[in-house]
């Protein structure tokens, strides 16, 4: 047993030292530590441990140790004995994606990708920084799907052969599919912090300023701080599990998401920009009538358009998201003919679109909540993208992933069963399919629907628990808290109605009765 102990710690060791070889950031790192080796603080006599005890001083054991955390996080795999199903459905999902594209180019007649001329380019450059004001034709662009159209597609999943499934409930309700969700036991367990009903700093308790409240909070930043200075990711997943304050929150995302900004990433950001003023994708006008369409029209996040346009532009351009997903979407590949760069009759083949992401409506609002911590779109970008690769492509993916869409959305249908059977069958008397409520809530895990600061300290629990459940839970919970307005109403128009708002939601407090309900 030891022996293979050894082993398996042995091939994750090799497997992280290979994945540390790539890494952008490896160069930097061990030119650091070659120049400590040869520092006085590291003796011949006792090379081991003096250099590990002056990588310690000098911050590099942190920063190695953080970088292993982070690896272990975004390569951890579930082995799902349904995945070659749920890959088939995504496969066939893709394809139809892709052939809605092609309708839509045949239809404008315009094509996929192609060149920029000289003009647009100049133009794009020129309003690189006000990208709401650059003048581009989005009117007959529509969104290639929205939450509600890819619900349709999960509602009518069969499901695999599984003798313990149940039948006849394809494009109602989840049950068909055999995966295993936490119930509520698990829930509690695994969130004990809230279900203990733990004090927790959140913008709730931040509107009633009390003497205690300003005590918790300074105790909180002070905390904060020295957490930061260990410079530790573990630690501040830890002290996330208690609120964040917004003082912190820029610099605790950065540091358990890995996305402090350095040389690298800036000359990869640049050349995400010189990419989309070089090629005019078909998909940019998807991405700005996105825009357009959602936080353009919002007033939490109007003020950020123009930010928005650069990220999501340069998003649709980097290959690293694709190469980084754990199952890669399909994807096109495009012939770009015509001038680029210095040849005049240049032919390119590039894939289409670069990050392998269609997006669908209310896509852009994965990035707006993060104009509210930082402010700069290079260090915005960044945290984005590792939001994105750690969490948010699980939302618009067919996967048997516990942390994926359907899981997700079967969990929260067994959770409403639980804790309303009464409210459930409500719904099943008139067949209003609870989920068709709830899909753009759980597919943008409540950006947009959410005041920021309450969306804020959602996505913090998201962060400080690695899991995205909190979002099923947290459905389920406003549902039961509108119960009684829900009970009187039999359309689902009214009972859009009672949902649409959701400005009064106070996130922690509402999922913390949740969990110390009794069912």
């Amino acid at each position: 047993m030891d022996d293979i102990k050894e082993n398996s710690i042995h091939h994750m060791t090799v497997k992280i030292c290979e994945e540390l070889n790539k890494s952008p950031h490896y160069n930097k790192l061990f030119e650091d530590i070659q120049k400590l080796v040869i520092t006085p603080s590291v003796k011949a006599e006792d090379f081991k441990n003096s250099l590990l005890k002056a990588m310690q001083d000098n911050g590099l054991e942190a920063q190695l140790k953080n970088t292993i955390y982070r690896f272990v996080k975004s390569k951890k795999k579930e082995v799902n004995s349904y995945d070659a199903f749920f890959r088939k459905c995504q496969i066939h999902w893709d394809k139809r994606i892709h052939k809605s594209l092609n309708s839509m180019c045949n239809e404008l007649g315009i094509n996929l990708a192609k060149p920029r001329i000289t003009s647009d380019k100049e133009e794009i450059s020129n309003k690189w920084t006000e990208l709401s004001n650059y003048e581009v034709n989005i009117q007959k662009y529509r969104p290639v799907y929205a939450p509600k159209d890819f619900l349709e597609v999960l509602l009518n999943l069969k499901g695999p052969p599984d003798e313990k499934c149940t039948e006849g409930n394809s494009g109602w309700q989840f049950s068909q599919i055999p995966l295993k969700v936490k119930n509520l036991g698990d829930l509690r367990s695994f969130y004990s912090e809230l279900s203990r009903g733990e004090h927790i700093l959140t913008a709730t308790n931040s509107l009633i300023m009390t003497s205690s409240f300003a005590l918790f909070e300074e105790e909180r930043i002070s905390l904060g701080e020295k957490v930061l200075s260990k410079n530790y990711a573990p630690i501040a997943q830890e002290f996330l599990k208690k609120g964040c304050p917004r003082c912190l929150r820029a610099k605790m995302w950065t540091l358990l998401l890995g996305s402090d900004v350095r040389d690298y990433e800036l000359k990869y950001f640049q050349m995400l920009k010189d990419h989309v003023l070089q090629y005019d994708l078909m998909i940019d006008k998807l991405i700005i009538k996105d825009i357009t369409l959602t936080a353009s029209n919002d007033d939490q996040y109007f003020v950020f358009e123009d930010v928005l346009f650069q990220v999501m532009l340069c998003f649709s351009r980097d290959s690293e998201v694709l190469k980084n997903l754990p199952s890669q979407p399909s994807f096109m590949q495009v012939v770009v003919k015509g001038k680029t760069g210095a040849s005049e009759n240049n032919t390119t083949t590039i894939v289409f679109p670069p990050s392998g992401v269609i997006p669908f409506h209310g896509f852009s609002m994965y990035a707006a909540p993060f104009c509210y911590i930082y402010d700069n779109p290079v260090d915005l970008y960044f945290s984005f993208r590792a939001f994105y690769l750690r969490y948010w492509h699980r939302l618009h993916r067919v996967c048997g992933n516990s942390q994926g869409i359907v899981s997700l959305c079967l969990q929260f249908e067994k959770l409403l069963q639980c804790f309303d059977p009464l409210l459930w069958n409500h719904f099943k008397k008139y067949n209003i399919p609870p989920l068709r409520l709830v899909i753009k809530w759980i597919m943008r895990a409540f950006s947009g629907h959410l005041p920021p600061e309450q969306l804020l300290s959602l996505w913090d629990l998201v962060l400080a628990y690695d899991s995205l459940e909190i979002v099923s839970l947290l459905a389920v919970a406003i549902l039961i808290f509108r119960r009684d307005n829900l009970m009187k109403v039999s359309t689902l128009q009214n009972i859009e109605a009672v949902l649409a708002d959701l400005s009064s939601i106070a996130v922690v407090p509402l999922l913390q009765m949740a969990l110390m309900k009794d069912v």
